[in-house]
């Protein structure tokens, strides 16, 4: 388990804003947490550097590229020794519809978020995760629609929380 890093009040301040905007200007993140413009950039620099902040990023709505299907597969494979987990994730990498791939324990190994043009191209990913070496079973769970997509809760002190 990675070790939790030290944040301060600032910091989560910092945090919470940057995940209600990631595109806010340094100056004006500076003003709503106060602090100076140079504090607050070093601040951000260094909670990039400790991977905290993973990325900032643009959340495109699918439907917008013309994904009409947004799916949830769930893949159980043959066996779960380590080289097969590890064989499966490195064929699910370079396919540029699986959006994420999540390793799980329980029933299924893995739940693959995908999006297709529609229903055809997910019947076509089906079959191209069947194909796959050490594929057990596959479930698909077509979205939709969402329900919520909230940002991370920011607890006052991460370690109280477990």
């Amino acid at each position: 388990m990675a070790e939790r890093p030290d944040l301060d009040e600032i910091d989560r301040r910092i945090l919470a804003e940057l995940q209600a905007d990631g595109r806010i200007r340094v100056n004006e993140l500076a003003d709503r947490v106060g602090i100076s413009q140079p504090n607050c950039l070093r601040r951000v620099r260094t909670l990039r550097s400790r991977g905290v902040i993973k990325s900032i990023r643009a959340a495109i709505d699918e439907r917008a590229l013309g994904y009409e299907v947004v799916s949830f597969v769930s893949i159980q494979l043959d066996s779960q020794h380590q080289t097969a987990l590890e064989a499966f994730e490195a064929a699910v990498m370079p396919l540029p519809w699986v959006q994420q791939c999540w390793r799980l324990s329980g029933d299924a190994d893995f739940l693959l978020k995908c999006v297709s043009t529609g229903v055809d191209g997910m019947s076509r990913q089906l079959r191209q995760f069947a194909a796959l070496p050490g594929v057990r079973a596959i479930r698909s769970f077509p979205v939709l629609g969402l329900s919520k997509d909230a940002p991370l809760p920011i607890p006052s002190d991460p370690r109280a929380n477990g």
